[in-house]
């Protein structure tokens, strides 16, 4: 698939570029995207939550009447969780919630999110650029000039960190700016329009998890 380079001004700059078919022309495979989706998800939560149970809520274990003659059930300590302020009953507990993938399975579903972008012509090869200085006004206008609209997710993919780009694009809602190396499948799923530096098209075979 051939795609012309335009400026960040949006013209053609008279190049063109071939993407690798590799990369951007394989058959998407559905199950590996759902698979490292739900890693990346995965690998998002915290773990942290915590309920208290029996045997760690405060409170005396004196059992609170006689076992019987009162007519009701049998009780124990307060603690137990069929009294109000109770402990919980197998409530949760800290715990790590990622899993492992293989390597090839995540550039299988990298791959194929980049497939169907392609697919999509959902793809902008621009020119290298920076920012002398980071305005977020300059990133609203690269946007407009490349006529993606206000409220549509665009990610930016770069060769590199560039600061100047990052600091004038962090204040803009539906905006990501990320390097090659550390593209994933989620984030190439999420944007509606994918922006890639001329530069970093290379790196995309090359990059690992």
């Amino acid at each position: 698939m051939e795609l012309k380079v335009l400026n960040k001004e949006g013209k053609e700059t008279g190049k063109a570029v071939t993407l690798p078919e590799s990369v951007f022309g394989i058959q998407p495979n559905d199950h590996a995207i759902y698979l490292d989706v739900k890693l990346y998800l995965a690998n998002q939560r915290q773990g942290t939550h915590k309920a208290k149970e029996r045997s760690e809520v405060a409170g005396s274990t004196r059992k609170i009447k006689k076992q019987k003659g009162t007519g009701g059930a049998r009780a124990g300590a307060l603690r137990s969780p069929v009294f109000v302020g109770g402990g919980r009953v197998f409530g949760p507990r800290p715990r790590n919630y990622s899993f492992k993938l293989n390597k090839k399975l995540r550039t299988l579903a990298r791959y194929s999110a980049l497939s169907y972008k392609a697919q999509e012509n959902n793809i902008i090869v621009v020119e290298d650029f920076t920012f002398d200085t980071p305005k977020t006004k300059d990133y609203v206008a690269f946007k407009k000039n490349l006529n993606i609209a206000e409220g549509q997710r665009s990610l930016l993919v770069l060769p590199d960190v560039d600061k100047n780009i990052y600091l004038a694009s962090r204040n803009l809602q539906k905006t990501e700016i990320i390097s090659a190396r550390d593209i994933n499948t989620y984030g190439v799923l999420k944007a509606k329009t994918l922006v890639i530096f001329e530069s970093a098209l290379k790196q995309f075979e090359t990059s690992n998890d």
